[in-house]
């Protein structure tokens, strides 16, 4: 059993005592579950430069403890003032030392799209999204059969969701895409190895439909990557150990925008 399937049978247990502390109905009568979604998609279908997602995460189980320090709901107005098109929040507990908390202290300081990102097995941990102030989830591929993904993605559209599909090879994308999915994300880590490369995204970027916003995960450090990346057609960037690593993440990010800016208009910077 690998990291990933062990992660799996752990969140089933999890997801198993959330219901029963916890019923749907409870979570249905959470004040953010009637509120209006801020649509992930669209957000970053509106950007003509790249679209940087910022993710809140203490730690992981590739690099250990990142950064405990810091408060999600500073993290999440600096990011936003930062010039972020969206957050992603970790709230998995176990592995990445999140909290559902986490997300709801998020959404009660930023009007940006807000990104649930979790090891989402189960339709309760879609509405348990919803009710904590989501506008999208994660659904990942390795964790899940085509079929299981197909009728998650369903779930989260039906309650106004956006699905951010996670692939890592062309053999996943082939076999889980449907049109359920929103958005499509390349993880440029092996879940096998840990080893990061973009050129990941670089051998997958032809294969997305275009109908599909394209977005590129994990490892990316420098502003020549995005710039790379965004000429092959990626529109969205899921950044998070690079800003969270730094004393100040919300700067950190700000100052990553700003090269990037500085790469795609140099006559502006002179």
């Amino acid at each position: 059993m690998n990291i990933l399937e062990e992660i799996v049978v752990r969140k089933r247990t999890e997801v198993a005592g959330a219901k029963r502390n916890t019923p749907v109905s409870e979570l249905e009568a959470s004040p953010f579950f009637k509120r209006e979604i801020i649509s992930l998609k669209y957000a970053i279908q509106q950007r003509h430069s790249p679209a940087i997602i910022a993710e809140f995460k203490r730690r992981s189980p590739s690099k250990g403890e990142i950064n405990s320090r810091v408060k999600p709901a500073q993290i999440a107005k600096d990011y936003q003032n930062a010039g972020a098109t969206a957050m992603s929040v970790l709230t998995d507990t176990v592995s990445f030392g999140g909290a559902t908390h986490d997300l709801i202290m998020a959404r009660q300081q930023v009007s940006i799209p807000l990104l649930r990102k979790d090891f989402m097995i189960d339709p309760y941990q879609i509405i348990e999204a919803k009710a904590i102030g989501a506008d999208a989830i994660l659904l990942i591929a390795a964790c899940l059969s085509p079929n299981q993904l197909k009728e998650l993605a369903q779930t989260a559209q039906q309650h106004g969701l956006d699905v951010l599909m996670e692939v890592h090879s062309q053999a996943e994308l082939e076999s889980h895409l449907n049109k359920y999915v929103s958005i499509v994300g390349v993880n440029n880590r092996n879940l096998k190895t840990f080893d990061v490369s973009i050129d990941t995204s670089l051998k997958l970027a032809e294969l997305i439909p275009d109908e599909f916003v394209k977005i590129s995960e994990s490892g990316l450090k420098s502003a020549k990557e995005i710039v790379a990346l965004h000429k092959v057609g990626y529109q969205g960037f899921l950044i998070g150990e690079t800003f969270m690593k730094s004393e100040n993440p919300g700067k950190s990010c700000q100052s990553f925008l700003q090269s990037i800016d500085q790469l795609l208009n140099p006559k502006a910077t002179l």
